[in-house]
């Protein structure tokens, strides 16, 4: 089955849509080491790439580049992605372009720091 043939299959697509929203709910659990905000909604996860076998690519930034976790951070968020029911194999890169910002950030995440 070719990647076009899964993601017109409804039950594959339900499969592929239901583990991206799993892994989501992953990275809402993992929280920037400064900032009491998950890195998902404080807008650190540039890209997320689910593919049809259970295949993870994350690229991420963090709040500055010297930030002091910035050797094991991708080390924490690929684990808890791993355990994920159905990934199984997680790359997660550390980019610095775009800088993050602020404007970046949900509007919860927004609202969670008194921003709004």
């Amino acid at each position: 089955m070719t990647i076009v043939d899964w993601l017109k299959h409804p039950a594959a697509g339900g499969q592929r849509e239901r583990l991206e929203a799993d892994v989501i709910a992953a990275l809402r659990t993992v929280f920037d080491p400064e900032i009491p905000v998950n890195i998902y909604d404080l807008g650190l996860i540039y890209n997320l790439d689910v593919a049809s076998d259970g295949d993870i690519a994350i690229s991420m930034t963090l709040t500055a580049p010297g930030c002091p976790v910035a050797q094991t951070f991708p080390g924490t968020v690929a684990d808890a992605v791993r355990a994920v029911d159905g990934v199984k194999d997680v790359d997660v890169e550390l980019v610095w372009e775009p800088p993050w910002s602020r404007e970046m950030m949900s509007e919860a995440a927004r609202l969670q720091l008194g921003m709004l």
